[in-house]
């Protein structure tokens, strides 16, 4: 399975973006989906997940309330809806295919990655 994720890119604080992360085949159409990102220096950090049929979702505190996850099986893409963004969340955001339908903020949890989008966020 390959992930092509797109939809990064510079923006002011408190605005908004949306990158999107399109698998190659559907396999992870029976897969849990997840976003990680990675600032420069820190470690790979969990963002959001959401089970496979899109009815359960799991946020980070930071990004909770802010940021909304979403999927379309039928074209095989997971959306992150950025709004009011925040300088420190920039970093490399990454789509991830979990193991299973179900799937939470261990980097273990997920067997496939993208190669990831830049957010820049300036204040």
């Amino acid at each position: 399975v390959q992930l092509q994720a797109s939809g990064g890119g510079l923006v002011q604080a408190e605005g908004s973006l949306r990158p999107s992360c399109a698998a190659s085949r559907r396999t992870g159409s029976n897969n849990a989906l997840g976003w990680f990102r990675q600032a420069p220096g820190k470690e790979r950090e969990f963002v959001a997940s959401i089970s496979w049929r899109g009815g359960s979702t799991v946020y980070a505190d930071n990004v909770q309330g802010r940021f909304t996850i979403s999927r379309d099986n039928a074209k095989g893409t997971v959306y992150l809806q950025m709004n009011s963004l925040k300088p420190e969340d920039t970093a490399v955001y990454y789509c991830a295919v979990a193991r299973s339908w179900h799937a939470g903020r261990a980097l273990t949890d997920y067997a496939y990655w993208g190669q990831g989008t830049l957010v820049t966020v300036s204040s």
